[in-house]
């Protein structure tokens, strides 16, 4: 990663070209008036010509410095992550700080089971053939494992367009690299993510791509801001450094399914928005009834376009272990930079840079685990959590 001082050099030396640039077409432009006024009045112009013709060609260099400068500025610039909060805790994962907790992990008097062998028991969840189609890390959802997981995301999109007053949108789950890179997925992890090479498309690892890129390249008028919007889609991570971690049953796959929040905030709101947001993610699991925990992240463990994140960890039994379910986070001004992505506080005034904030509310997967693992019964059946039951149109899911 290029340091900021490299940057600022560069830039200097991009200040100091065009401070010639400018100073040798301020010449340029005075002597060529000499020159026709010489030719006018039947003078010998030649040596002026002459110099002219050096200054032009320095004019062109330097033209291709600045502009060699700008590039390499701007590829520097797209790999350097965003500035953390001055509240965020300074360190790696250690220094993650638990901020609050809610629900305490059940006692159960029979052996609990594991996701993976509870599924395949009950016939809903198939990774040998999720292997055979695609490879590891693409388990199948049958049956009524599929149709819980069907209820659960329609539950959660009602749930955020009818009470928490987000606008569901249906977006496209292949973007550019010009929608990657606006959100900071591109340069940086373009091993993390899959591409369609012969249409240069990429799979989205999140609906927050192309939900903030929404509005890429425009200003919105003081009447339009805040926007909420939540979107269902299938997202898809190639997870290249976790291979061998955490790998059986729905713990780590490369496609899985979320309801993703986002909104578009004036600078002032963004730090109260992440905590609603954050607070509509925590909702969710109160009502499944499903022992959770809030994390603040410290500096080293940030992802890249975040200045602040919570992760929101829910309480496995059968694998006994918190699985993050959510992460909220506030990217600040950081995304819409890069997306050009501005507002007008009132009419009349100068366009600002939006503030923008994502959060999972939830992902799939580990929802899953932790609601088939937790309202496990004694014979092997699960029951279906009395919110969701009408979603899904069924009490539990028998052996």
């Amino acid at each position: 990663m290029p340091r900021v001082d490299e940057i600022l050099d560069l830039d200097a030396e991009r200040r100091a070209a065009l401070h010639e640039v400018n100073d040798l077409k301020a010449e340029r432009n005075e002597v060529s008036k000499r020159i026709g006024d010489m030719k006018k009045r039947g003078e010998d112009a030649v040596v002026l010509i002459a110099e002219m013709r050096r200054v032009g060609d320095r004019i062109g260099e330097l033209d291709a410095e600045v502009s060699h400068a700008e590039e390499s500025i701007e590829e520097m610039l797209l790999v350097i992550p965003n500035l953390p909060l001055d509240e965020v805790p300074h360190g790696g994962a250690e220094a993650n700080i638990i901020v609050r907790s809610w629900g305490e992990p059940k006692a159960y008097d029979f052996e609990l089971q594991a996701h993976w062998d509870l599924g395949e028991a009950l016939g809903i969840l198939d990774q040998a053939r999720g292997a055979k189609l695609s490879g590891s890390g693409f388990p199948i959802l049958k049956g009524d494992g599929a149709r819980l997981q069907r209820g659960l995301i329609n539950w959660m999109l009602e749930l955020h367009t009818d009470e928490h007053g987000y606008v569901e949108v249906r977006v496209p789950y292949l973007v550019t690299a010009a929608t990657l890179t606006a959100t900071g997925q591109l340069p940086k992890f373009a091993d993390e993510s899959y591409a369609s090479e012969r249409d240069d498309l990429w799979l989205i690892p999140t609906a927050e791509v192309p939900v903030t890129n929404l509005h890429r390249d425009e200003v919105l008028g003081p009447d339009e801001v805040p926007l909420k919007y939540v979107a269902y889609s299938p997202c898809f991570r190639r997870e290249a450094g976790a291979a061998g971690k955490d790998t059986r049953g729905l713990l780590r796959v490369h496609q899985f399914d979320k309801v993703e929040l986002v909104r578009f905030e004036t600078p002032e709101r963004s730090r109260q928005a992440l905590e609603e947001m954050t607070a509509e993610a925590e909702k969710i699991l109160r009502l499944l009834e499903l022992p959770y925990r809030v994390v603040v992240l410290a500096t080293g463990d940030l992802g890249f376009s975040s200045a602040m994140t919570y992760d929101i960890e829910v309480w496995a039994p059968g694998v006994e272990q918190w699985l993050e379910v959510s992460s909220v986070s506030t990217c600040t001004d950081y995304q819409a930079r890069r997306g050009n992505i501005r507002f007008r506080p009132a009419h009349g005034e100068k366009p600002e840079f939006v503030h923008t904030l994502n959060g999972s509310a939830l992902a799939l997967p580990r929802l899953m685990i932790a609601l088939l693992e937790s309202y496990q019964q004694p014979d092997g059946a699960v029951r279906i959590p009395d919110i969701v039951q009408p979603y899904v149109g069924l009490e539990a899911i028998l052996p």
